[in-house]
């Protein structure tokens, strides 16, 4: 059993006893300890906290105590039943609420679940507001209604279609243009709420042919469902058979969206940001950001562009939206193919990033495979050390800081090291003794290799064998 309790929500499987997974009176706790900050915190008139659940197998069973425990709070409830992240994060704008829930785990297995939580503008809780809500549920300071403020629940099954009208709204979505392209797209939703949204999404665009694969929203996942290559078999074998021009994946809440190009390999996750964002600077020309740990591709793209500017943030969606809004950032997000596109809203937002990606492809009147070679050819590669409980992390990114301190050094979150051609990123787990390293280079082997000098480097300020 694992419960993970962090500023951007409860996570934690199902199952166990207390405080060992998310079991019903861990989910009770955080719920009542979410409902006591946004009581105290809200600038609303509003008493609306607004639920939303991926599919997955779990979702009906966490939804019943969240709202049962909401309205005990005093609070009335608008449950959009099956939704995505951002769908609840834009449900929380048009309900003019103080807050919201998501109950998804993300691309996590199904034997997951979480609470991610929400503030009155339909964004995750800054680290400050999640620190407040982990210690009022660890003091247990909260207190329920009385029986004549108990609050109600709602039912408003309109959100999905709201969501989908609002990108097919949006100036840069152009549906003309999809429509003449004829388009035949797969997508592959891995049975959650994206089987429900997405097809629709792509019908409402004009695409002539839509191929459905594991939209069926049962939560019986058909892969491990984080996006990404090595999960991803199923639609690519599909896409070697020349059945569809593109194919989307989506996790099963739906704020990362992968590409599959038409010959059946990846259009790789980093790129999805980075195709979208340089539609838009074509067409709006400011400001990017993503996180240290994304491709330096976005970057490059923005520097493209006379007057556009570039700038990485922490890792966390909170932290790429506060930077966006400090440089008012016409599009921005982070390289697991989150789109985050202001127009629209400060979250992470696959409909988004679908929709804009199909009228770049549109416009540009090229194979995905064509289009991807107009970008900068970077490869990323992910590892990590394990340490002992006894050494300490932060000591040896200090170290490892000194030690290149002739190379350009950024330190807000662990510590990155830019070289001329390649980039590391070292940041420790919050909840283990390991520093997780990210690296990028031309070639995978070059990425690789300076991740394995980089532990060895490590290895050197431990003591402990490279």
């Amino acid at each position: 059993m694992s419960l993970i309790k962090s500023i951007s929500g409860i996570r934690g499987t199902i199952g166990g006893k207390a405080g060992e997974g998310l079991s019903p009176l861990d989910i009770v706790k955080f719920t009542a300890a979410y409902a006591t900050f946004i009581r105290k915190s809200t600038t609303k008139n509003s008493n609306v906290i607004v639920v939303g659940r991926d599919a997955r197998i779990s979702g009906k069973m966490v939804k019943h105590i969240v709202l049962g425990t909401l309205t005990g709070m005093g609070f009335d409830v608008v449950n959009i039943g099956l939704a995505t992240t951002p769908t609840t994060e834009l449900a929380v704008k048009w309900e003019n609420a103080c807050g919201g829930i998501i109950l998804t785990a993300s691309h996590n297995p199904k034997q997951w679940n979480a609470l991610k939580l929400l503030n009155e503008n339909g964004e995750f809780l800054t680290a400050a507001d999640g620190q407040e809500v982990l210690e009022i549920a660890a003091e247990e300071s909260f207190k329920f209604a009385e029986v004549d403020r108990l609050g109600q629940i709602f039912t408003n099954n309109t959100y999905t279609r709201r969501h989908i009208d609002s990108v097919l709204a949006l100036d840069l979505v152009d549906i003309e243009a999809i429509k003449k392209a004829h388009f035949r797209v797969a997508i592959d939703a891995v049975n959650s709420v994206g089987g429900i949204v997405i097809p629709q999404l792509l019908r409402a665009l004009g695409v002539e042919e839509v191929i459905e694969l594991n939209c069926n929203p049962t939560g019986q996942f058909a892969h491990t469902p984080e996006p990404i290559p090595e999960n991803l078999t199923e639609i690519s074998n599909r896409m070697k058979t020349g059945c569809a021009d593109v194919g989307f994946v989506v996790d099963p809440d739906v704020d990362r969206l992968a590409i599959v190009m038409e010959n059946g390999e990846m259009f790789v996750e980093e790129y999805t940001l980075v195709a979208v964002a340089d539609y838009i600077l074509s067409q709006t020309p400011g400001n990017t950001v993503s996180n240290l740990s994304s491709s330096r591709a976005l970057r490059d793209v923005t520097f493209r562009r006379p007057n556009c500017h570039y700038t990485a943030s922490a890792v966390g969606e909170v932290n790429v939206v506060t930077e966006m809004k400090r440089v008012h950032a016409v599009i921005g997000g982070e390289g697991n193919g989150g789109v985050i596109y202001p127009a629209c809203h400060y979250g992470r937002d696959a409909l988004v990033g679908v929709a804009l990606f199909l009228s770049l492809l549109a416009k540009k009147g090229k194979k995905v495979s064509e289009l991807k070679k107009e970008y900068p050819q970077y490869s990323i590669a992910k590892t990590k050390i394990e340490l002992t409980p006894e050494i300490d992390v932060d000591a040896i990114l200090c170290a490892v800081k000194e030690r290149f301190k002739d190379e350009k050094i950024t330190d807000i979150d662990g510590v990155k090291i830019d070289f001329d051609n390649r980039w590391v990123h070292l940041r420790k787990s919050n909840t283990e003794p390991i520093i997780r390293i990210y690296s990028e280079a031309q070639t995978i082997k070059d990425a690789h290799e300076i991740a394995e000098q980089i532990k060895c480097v490590i290895s050197e300020i431990t003591g402990k064998s490279c």
